[in-house]
């Protein structure tokens, strides 16, 4: 059994406007509720509460080993938690950057997602690579995506991109409505690569990159469009696939990555392909491997 019950939803807009286990409020849904309904406004609330851990110390923060650890926190209930006990203040109030919460691009974006769903707007976290961070490289990356009712398209918005970072990466395009190409969901990445169009060491973080990379995005985006968002380094299934992958797991890939790109049409499709494989439905029990050790983590308990 996966983590998570089927929701008998056929509408992926419906879907997509009320929350899954990590982006659930629950009792501190209250924070929500005088925040701005504009997203523009609403990444600036965002950029008010939450600090990224690669960029504190150009935001003159000098985080401790302890404050690092909040970019473990999963379920955005326990990061408002967390954000309450820095600063009680309403969110619409930005923090000093030292009393943020630490976090990611994840992060950001599941945050953005949570609270577009509990104002009923369609968001969904989107799991993949920036290619604005470096020249000629695909960082990975996650960007939020919602839906624009009035011209009935998907949007994406990159919550993490605030002045700063803005000014520091040069970045020319409207973080808050992206064009094409800036960020690349998991799955073109790996029809890319598949294609031989892309070379798969140019996409990762850090010293690590190549296909195996581009799968475990691949697996998380799959997971995180079935409202399952989890950590960057969180892993199960064909991410972890020791053995080899056959010739039938790639076929299975080829296929998660055609239907993570395609469009609402396809949605009952893509739902069923990740409830009925247990190679890549998330399940009640996985590994993670943060910079402190790999660990076994109980997912029901996160949230």
């Amino acid at each position: 059994m996966g983590f998570v019950m089927k929701e008998a939803v056929t509408d992926p807009l419906d879907y997509y406007a009320t929350p899954g286990p990590m982006t659930n409020p629950q009792a501190e849904a209250g924070l929500f509720a005088d925040l701005p309904k504009d997203v523009p406004a609403l990444c600036r609330v965002v950029q008010g509460i939450l600090i990224h851990i690669f960029w504190a110390e150009r935001q003159a923060v000098n985080l401790s080993d302890e404050r690092k650890q909040e970019v473990q926190i999963r379920s955005v209930a326990r990061k408002l938690a967390r954000i309450r006990e820095l600063d009680n203040r309403s969110l619409t109030v930005a923090r000093p950057p030292e009393n943020r919460l630490v976090g990611n691009c994840r992060d950001f974006s599941v945050v953005l997602c949570s609270i577009l769903r509990y104002q009923g707007v369609p968001a969904r976290a989107r799991c993949g690579f920036g290619t604005y961070f470096a020249p000629n490289h695909f960082e990975d990356h996650w960007v939020c995506e919602y839906w624009k009712s009035d011209e009935k398209r998907w949007t994406m918005v990159d919550a993490q991109l605030d002045a700063l970072q803005r000014g520091i990466l040069q970045i020319q395009f409207d973080p808050c409505d992206m064009p094409p190409g800036q960020f690349l969901p998991a799955g073109k990445a790996w029809q890319l690569c598949r294609a031989g169009q892309a070379d798969p060491d140019k996409f990762g973080i850090f010293d690590m990159h190549g296909m195996w990379f581009i799968r475990g995005n691949l697996v998380r985006e799959l997971a995180s469009l079935n409202k399952i968002e989890l950590l960057p380094w969180d892993c199960w299934g064909l991410i972890e696939s020791e053995q080899g992958l056959s010739d039938a797991d790639m076929a299975t890939l080829d296929h998660v990555a055609e239907l993570t790109l395609a469009d609402n049409t396809r949605f009952e499709e893509m739902r069923s392909i990740y409830e009925s494989d247990a190679q890549l439905r998330v399940p009640p029990v996985i590994r993670s491997y943060p910079t402190t050790g790999a660990k076994t983590v109980v997912i029901a308990a996160e949230c």
